[in-house]
């Protein structure tokens, strides 16, 4: 049985060729185009030819006028401003850009990044305890002033009881996050979270119908998909555009296109849609990346040995990795400092200090995946195991979502995975489309300690002796909710071509749909009844990959098959599922096919 379920987007010849001629692009461009949702030739202008000039104002966000106020106020009033970040790279990136922005034009501002393994994640009452204990100490030693505002970065839309305490004492809140918001919503001074718009009933901006999302942009209507990092470089934008009206000192001159390598950093790690306003900052951000003069940046590439020239694949797979494995491990602070440094002198130790925990991750993370493959491939019945539950003493908790996902990846279940030690156990999970796991852990409240998330991605925290009773009750659940082809993963799929249409002239003109990623995935194809042309050829140290040529009788390529060497390999005549990409190799370009899948014709 093939691995896939192959899904087809239907061919629209009419629409297509229409598009083409309007706008000078090849048909199959204009029908990968209209596979995303684009039909509009104003959309489409946007989407081919992104610009910050086409950004929206930021104050149509919620209640960014009231969040820019209060700043305002804090800063004439000579307050201390505390932010209080998140330990993942979108917390640390928005952290940092809001430091770069407040402090130059006047603020008195410091920042706070939570501990995983002690206080848990967002504004804790732990972590904002041990916040408020660090500058009550700075002020007792006459370094600042009592701490009278908190801005709650990436974090603090659930906080109701925290944010309640914290106003108790005199402290006010600013949140600016873009995770779900509680019901009732914490009393903040101003919650800035553009969740609250779609609430509302604003449709999400964004067009990506292929990831299961109906994203249009309704006139008048601002982008919903923003992270956090996106989200501070609103505010800092509302804050400029505010202080040039006010006369506030240097904001006339103030340019903030230098911020936007965080930016771009930010937003492809939280794997937000790359649609929308996402695409705009992006697309600018990566052009600020790749001639960055950030040292900590600098730093990180080198150590990372990118190429180059960076896109999202190099910031996901290189750089966010190294970013993320000190939250994950402990405290997020060096990643912070990294970024903030002066020199490269200064930089290049954190980023080996950064690469070095990476690799302890990684190191952690490949143990827990073997233990738990081993563990479910001893039992796993493909006909009754819907969902995967699987947690261990001393397993570690800031790498148990990660493992849930390479887990999902292996059978294609929901997949929790928990650890830790004592009698509570916290846990990270993973789902797939037509499963909801924040809604079928709320079935499961009466046996978990806490929960929380979203459809695809949800935390928990539950009892050990607990385990057994949650992997049967989610089984019952999701026998009821999926069916048994929702249990082989889909395999998008754009258009049906011929092995002719793959050209190096064909690919520059598809690279136009870049950067791709959440919301916006890179092109993928299938050629019906190709054969070999020669011999395949094994490559790898464990020859655990695959070199193919395939034609179709009037055209070959080279195709790659990355890990394919333990699959069933084609024979006689047979259908190529593959993305197209260029190869550069000894000075020569050329089409190579990179393989996804294959049945037989």
């Amino acid at each position: 049985m093939m691995k896939f379920r192959w899904s087809l987007a239907p061919p629209q010849p009419l629409l297509a060729g229409q598009l083409a001629a309007q706008f000078k692009i090849p048909p199959l461009l204009a029908q990968c185009l209209l596979n995303r949702g684009f039909s509009e030739p104003s959309a489409i202008e946007n989407f081919l030819s992104p610009r910050l000039k086409n950004l929206a104002d930021p104050f149509l966000l919620p209640n960014m006028a009231a969040a820019v106020g209060r700043l305002l106020r804090a800063r004439e009033q000579n307050e201390s401003l505390i932010i209080f970040g998140d330990y993942d790279v979108d917390g640390v990136t928005s952290t940092a850009l809001l430091v770069e922005v407040l402090r130059p034009l006047g603020w008195k501002v410091d920042f706070y990044l939570p501990n995983r393994m002690d206080e848990g994640y967002g504004l804790s009452a732990d972590g904002v305890e041990n916040c408020l204990k660090k500058f009550s100490a700075a002020e007792s030693s006459g370094a600042t002033r009592p701490v009278k505002l908190l801005l709650a970065v990436d974090c603090g839309s659930t906080a109701v009881e925290t944010i309640s305490l914290l106003r108790s004492r005199g402290v006010e809140v600013i949140v600016l996050d873009h995770h779900q918001v509680s019901s009732p919503a914490p009393e903040a001074v101003a919650l800035v979270n553009p969740q609250l718009q779609r609430a509302a009933g604003v449709p999400p901006a964004g067009p990506a119908p292929m990831t299961g999302q109906d994203c249009r942009q309704d006139a008048g209507s601002t982008f919903t998909e923003l992270c956090s990092v996106g989200l501070a470089f609103k505010l800092a934008h509302a804050l400029v555009k505010r202080g040039r009206e006010i006369g506030l000192p240097g904001a006339a001159e103030f340019d903030l296109r230098p911020l936007l390598d965080l930016v771009a950093l930010g937003t492809i790690a939280d794997l937000v849609p790359l649609t929308g306003e996402n695409r705009i900052l992006i697309s600018a951000g990566l052009q600020r990346l790749n001639t960055t003069q950030r040292p900590g940046l600098i730093a990180l590439k080198q150590v990372a040995q990118c190429p180059p020239t960076l896109g999202a694949y190099e910031i996901g797979f290189q750089l966010a990795p190294r970013l993320n494995a000190a939250g994950r491990l402990e405290t997020a602070e060096d990643s912070l400092r990294l970024l903030f440094a002066r020199d490269l002198a200064e930089a290049m130790p954190l980023a080996q200090n950064l690469d070095s925990r990476n690799r302890e991750r990684q190191k952690l993370e490949r143990g827990i995946v073997e233990e738990v493959i081993g563990a479910v491939q001893a039992k796993f019945d493909p006909q009754t195991d819907f969902v995967i539950v699987e947690g261990r003493l001393l397993w570690h908790i800031g790498v148990v979502g990660i493992v849930a996902s390479r887990v999902l990846q292996q059978f294609y279940r929901p997949t929790i995975i928990l650890g830790g030690e004592g009698d509570e156990w916290r846990g990270s999970g993973r789902s797939i489309a037509g499963f909801d796991l924040a809604a079928a852990l709320r079935e499961c409240d009466d046996l978990l300690v806490r929960h929380g998330g979203h459809a695809m991605a949800a935390g928990l925290s539950v009892q050990p002796d607990k385990i057994d009773l949650l992997r049967q009750r989610l089984n019952e659940l999701a026998r009821r909710a999926l069916k048994p082809e929702d249990l082989q993963p889909p395999l998008r799929l754009d258009a049906e071509v011929g092995l002719d249409e793959m050209t190096l002239e064909s690919l520059g003109e598809l690279a136009r749909l870049k950067p791709t990623g959440q919301g916006n995935p890179p092109v993928q194809f299938c050629a019906r009844s190709v054969t070999h042309q020669r011999p395949l050829q094994r490559m790898g140290r464990e020859k655990q990959h695959v070199k193919l040529w395939v034609t179709d009788g009037a055209v070959t390529h080279e195709a790659v098959w990355w890990n394919g060497g333990d699959k069933s390999l084609p024979v006689g005549k047979f259908d190529l599922a593959f993305a197209p990409q260029v190869n550069e190799f000894n000075g020569r370009t050329s089409v190579q096919l990179k393989v996804l899948d294959w049945q037989p014709s």
